[in-house]
């Protein structure tokens, strides 16, 4: 590997597993063009089998094992894998390998970058000012920032006081090949609802406080209480794992319609479940750019998502979907009632989003994107502007 000329990119993160920031590095690698740079994964604490996702076998991955609290104790580790690595540019994402730009400007690691993705779970407005005199305190060390979405970028300039010259705001892409509409008859492998008889409201995470699953059951149980005709054909899709499913189940089984409800647990056929869900929502608390909601509209599914990060960034209110604010059951709940009794509106809906995806949010544009960057910071013939 060392006689390879194709300067090497370390893509830093917290964890390499399940989640819209780690699905976005291992796009990012599966479609930048291998002759132009080649990746490898570090994870302050491990790399789990997510790393099956990459379809390069020249990616090197590296698990760090770090303790919880700060890693200061990792610098000297650091300091030599960088030495070993000599990567031409070290990307971290998001607070938790921020720290690792200090030991790579120590190893003269040319180009450092930093990404913000989305919001700490404990700073889900950005208001946390350790986190922000953390930022600050690694900023000297960073040669260039890129944030996910407008409300990122604004929070960098002006709460962690970077030069504006210094960040660039670049939107995360989606595959419109993988992620497509579906056939009408198409329905979800194993799921008990089918798409001839029923309507189905889902969304696609992991279940964690930050994501507020518990606001989309509540919702449901609302929506059928505005209009219980509903009862015959609304149905319910929430996939994926965590602290929150049993806590979702709960709400479903004590409004006794645990039955029109599908937990299934973490999968990952996306393009399957995208495929049979008639309206795909998003209730976080805090977001960065969302790929599953890129995914949904790359689907033609009419999106509903808290008014949060980028969401309405990607969302264009009242043409490809709806923006509601959060921990607000009512305000989702009178947006499932109304899509879902007017099925043929919310098809086009969700035809438009479809549209918008292809016209501002492509894997192609996304890969651009960082090529550009990556070009213009190494100072490589024919780098972006």
């Amino acid at each position: 590997m060392s006689n390879d000329s194709r300067p090497l990119v370390a893509h830093v993160m917290y964890r390499f597993d399940t989640g819209g920031l780690e699905n976005g590095i291992v796009n990012l690698i599966n479609h930048m063009p291998s002759d132009r740079y080649r990746h490898a994964v570090i994870a302050s604490t491990k790399v789990t089998n997510f790393r099956q996702r990459i379809k390069h076998d020249d990616v090197e991955f590296i698990s760090l094992n770090k303790a919880p609290g700060h890693g200061i104790w990792l610098f000297p580790r650091l300091f030599s894998l960088f030495r070993r690595l000599r990567p031409a540019i070290v990307h971290s994402r998001n607070l938790a390998a921020l720290e690792t730009q200090l030991p790579a400007w120590a190893a003269g690691v040319p180009v450092r970058i930093h990404g913000e993705h989305g919001r700490d779970v404990g700073d889900l407005d950005g208001s946390n000012a350790t986190y922000q005199r953390v930022r600050r305190f690694y900023r000297p060390f960073v040669n260039y920032y890129l944030a996910l979405s407008q409300d990122l970028r604004e929070y960098l300039t002006t709460q962690v006081k970077v030069p504006e010259n210094k960040v660039l705001q670049i939107y995360n892409g989606v595959d419109t090949d993988r992620f497509h509409p579906a056939r009408i008859d198409h329905s979800i492998p194993g799921c008990p609802f089918s798409r001839h008889e029923h309507w189905i409201v889902g969304t696609v995470s992991r279940m964690q406080t930050v994501k507020d699953q518990p606001m989309l059951v509540r919702a449901f149980i609302r929506a059928l209480e505005i209009d219980p005709s509903l009862s015959g054909r609304l149905r319910l899709a929430i996939i994926g794992d965590g602290p929150l499913r049993a806590k979702c189940k709960q709400l479903l089984e004590a409004a006794r319609i645990g039955d029109l409800a599908w937990l299934p647990g973490e999968r990952g056929d996306v393009t399957e479940i995208m495929g049979g869900l008639d309206c795909f929502v998003l209730p976080s608390l805090a977001e960065g750019i969302s790929n599953t909601i890129l995914e949904a509209m790359a689907s033609g599914l009419p999106v509903i998502a808290t008014d949060v990060g980028g969401n309405a960034d990607l969302v264009n209110a009242g043409i490809t979907g709806q923006i509601v604010p959060t921990g607000d059951p009512q305000a989702l709940a009178d947006q499932i009632v109304k899509l879902a009794n007017a099925p043929s509106q919310a098809k086009t809906t969700g035809q438009l989003g479809r549209e918008r995806v292809e016209q501002r949010f492509s894997m192609n544009a996304m890969v651009a994107a960082y090529l550009g960057t990556y070009d213009k910071l190494l100072g490589r013939s024919g780098a972006a502007a």
